[in-house]
């Protein structure tokens, strides 16, 4: 049959990034707990296309995610990129993995336990020269406002926030340990089931830990630098104030002053 997509262009223009977007997609990931997690991602995969070519051959990528989606570790991850831009003839191959990552969480003083979910991604890229790998991770948090507990003769506004961690691939580390990291740094972590005590243990310790998101954000600096791994990483934290119409932001990248 025609090969259409190999025959020549010739209007010189190499693209950057060509491939498939939004791609639904079953995957398996390791689990600190569980050895391995189920879950399922939306997925974008590109490559590079030379000007001489007229497209790339679409299916190809589905093909080798296909065959790499039940072994998604870090490390084979940016074995899937190799292999994808040897399929394409490509230069450099692009990959970003969004999936939700799900945690059991007992609550702190009854012990019942219920399903956190964590929005993490992959992004990698691979090339003849280089090859790069970042993991990010959401984590949902509470914090009370040092200013208004300092002003108000009794109580203290406090809101849910977002803090997102995301950090160069170094040595080996698990998913959990950035979500620890992130939790201890808040004024309290959240939770998806709380009974009666439970709710009062974590208001109570709320208010003796007022953050503001500055202090969040040194926090989970100082956390991910003291675990010594990373060569590069960022932090970012956005409160959904409970007061305001509008977001408190801060953000922090190691290393400093970039």
């Amino acid at each position: 049959m025609v090969d259409v997509q190999s025959m020549r262009d010739e209007r010189c223009i190499p693209i950057r990034k060509v491939g498939v977007k939004g791609v639904r997609y079953p995957i398996t990931v390791l689990d600190r707990a569980n050895s391995i997690q189920h879950t399922t991602a939306t997925v974008n995969l590109f490559v590079d296309l030379p000007h001489h070519y007229k497209g790339t051959h679409m299916s190809r990528f589905i093909e080798v995610f296909n065959e790499h989606r039940r072994d998604l570790s870090m490390p084979r991850f940016l074995a899937m990129l190799d292999e994808l831009r040897d399929a394409l003839d490509a230069e450099t191959a692009y990959c970003d993995m969004h999936f939700p990552y799900f945690i059991e969480k007992k609550a702190p003083v009854s012990g019942q336990p219920g399903m956190m979910s964590y929005d993490c991604s992959y992004e990698g890229s691979s090339s003849a020269g280089e090859r790069e790998f970042w993991v990010s991770v959401q984590v949902p948090v509470q914090t009370v406002c040092p200013c208004s507990k300092a002003i108000s003769e009794y109580g203290a506004h406090n809101q849910r926030g977002l803090v997102k961690v995301r950090v160069k691939l170094g040595p080996f580390f698990w998913i959990e340990d950035l979500v620890a990291i992130v939790e201890r740094s808040a004024s309290s972590d959240v939770y998806t089931l709380l009974k009666r005590e439970d709710e009062k243990y974590v208001t109570e310790r709320s208010f003796e830990r007022p953050m503001f998101v500055e202090d969040v954000v040194r926090e989970v600096h100082g956390g991910l630098s003291a675990l010594g791994i990373f060569p590069k990483f960022s932090v970012e934290a956005e409160n959904f104030e409970s007061i305001h119409n509008h977001s408190a932001y801060a953000y922090a990248e190691y290393p400093l002053g970039q």
